[in-house]
């Protein structure tokens, strides 16, 4: 059963950074894609960042240059660093999982962590 816990996240100001982390249990570093997204209410789940098994990684538009997706040698914990960061990156950034290659749509991740707030201001 694939567990995923987010920590980090927090208030920031404008041009700041921030790390959030997600550690990962109970699934198959060979066969999982590991991403972060994030939502603003009302809005849909947007993903920022993807990690391939294979290593190959993903970032959305609005993030590239500024957020960057690792995960630590062991592959249980999958960090998300985050850069010069906007009042528009404000919200809840949720860590997730799926089996197979990473898509782009939220619908077919399986498994999320419990959501972690950013505010940028």
């Amino acid at each position: 059963h694939v567990q995923l816990v987010e920590s980090g996240g927090g208030s920031v100001q404008v041009g700041g950074s921030l790390r959030l982390s997600c550690a990962a249990s109970g699934y198959t570093v060979s066969t999982y894609c590991l991403a972060w997204f994030r939502q603003i209410p009302g809005k849909e789940r947007e993903r920022v960042a993807a990690l391939d098994s294979d290593g190959t990684i993903n970032y959305a538009d609005s993030v590239k240059g500024r957020f960057t997706i690792s995960q630590d040698m062991t592959k249980t914990t999958v960090k998300l660093q985050m850069s010069d960061l906007k009042p528009e990156d404000t919200a809840t950034y949720y860590c997730a999982a799926k089996s197979g290659a990473c898509v782009m749509s939220a619908t077919f991740y399986g498994f999320w962590g419990q959501g972690t707030q950013v505010t940028v201001s």
